[in-house]
């Protein structure tokens, strides 16, 4: 928290110096009457003491004061807020790895299956782009706001050879980037890659695109689909089945992830991965921003008095 009038936070020293000087008067008071009568006589003169209701009504008055203080020196807080303009790019592994059927009922089923359900979620403001990649990356859908067309290409991938991830993000950075706000200005972009991890081809290193994202404020966030177990079969000459292992690389995605500022995400299973891109599409929607909250202390402390206030009222009140 930050505030505007930070000078009028001296005024905070009042505060202990009011509950000295209220602590000595009821000690004071309490000697004065001890010199007048026989402290265990008083339960003879008198039902009961208030005992601690007596103090309540000042605590709550001090909290309301040191309220007040902090509203006047114009507090700023940082809050979230929801975007009204931005650019999410997807990037979707289609390579060999991702016919997997270690997810069911394979990878890459399940990571199209999924990125509807989050495209579904962002807010319908935001521009989706698409972006699938195997040896090299191609842009099946220009950023837009029509949710149908995303659909569209998503349904469109189909998996091939090669594994293009540096290539992949440094073309959906670029692509996101491109984009121009209502007044003239570059929304925010951010970019979501969903892979098994492995970099098998493509001229760009994945720390290469990692720094670029970086250099051009574009978080990169990642999910690693796919399990230590992950095998698929590929045929050979003369009609020959194989089993490669494919398992995931989330090392590839953590260093991207973090260079550009953005995070990695696991997900074994469909369940899992909807649960990751609900938490994204909230994250995404949002955006940290410095508010003044001097109503909700001046709010505050005027509730607080009339508290105090009722309070006084009804445990002290006089019967003429």
């Amino acid at each position: 928290m930050s505030f505007e009038w930070p000078v009028a936070l001296v005024a905070l020293v009042l505060v202990p110096l009011l509950v000295a000087a209220y602590a000595r008067h009821e000690r004071r008071r309490m000697s004065d009457a001890a010199r007048f009568a026989n402290p265990g006589l008083l339960p003879n003169l008198v039902d009961a003491r208030p005992g601690w209701r007596r103090h309540l009504p000042l605590a709550v008055l001090f909290v309301a004061l040191v309220g007040m203080i902090v509203g006047v020196a114009r507090p700023h807080a940082t809050v979230s807020v929801p975007r009204e303009e931005a650019t999410v790019m997807i990037a979707i592994d289609a390579s060999l790895s991702m016919r997997a059927t270690d997810v069911k009922p394979s990878r890459l089923a399940v990571a199209q299956a999924a990125a509807r359900a989050f495209v579904a979620k962002v807010p319908k403001k935001f521009r989706i782009g698409l972006v699938s990649f195997s040896a090299r990356p191609y842009v099946i859908l220009p950023p837009t706001q029509d949710r149908g067309l995303a659909a569209q290409a998503l349904a469109s991938i189909r998996s091939g050879e090669g594994t293009a991830l540096g290539d992949a993000v440094k073309l959906a950075v670029q692509v996101g980037r491109r984009q121009r706000a209502g007044d003239g200005s570059i929304p925010p972009a951010t970019l979501l890659v969903i892979s098994d991890g492995a970099q098998m081809s493509g001229r760009t290193t994945p720390q290469a695109a990692a720094e670029l994202a970086r250099s051009r404020h574009v978080p990169v966030y990642a999910i690693v689909l796919g399990t230590p177990n992950g095998v698929v079969e590929v045929t050979l000459t003369g009609g020959f089945k194989e089993q490669i292992r494919v398992p995931p690389r989330a090392d590839i995605l953590q260093q991207v992830a973090r260079t550009s500022g953005g995070e990695v995400f696991t997900a074994t299973n469909d369940s899992g991965l909807r649960k990751v891109y609900e938490r994204l599409a909230s994250r995404l929607g949002h955006r940290r921003q410095s508010r003044e909250v001097t109503d909700l202390f001046a709010g505050g402390s005027a509730a607080l008095l009339l508290f105090g206030g009722a309070l006084s009222a009804l445990w002290f009140r006089r019967v003429p």
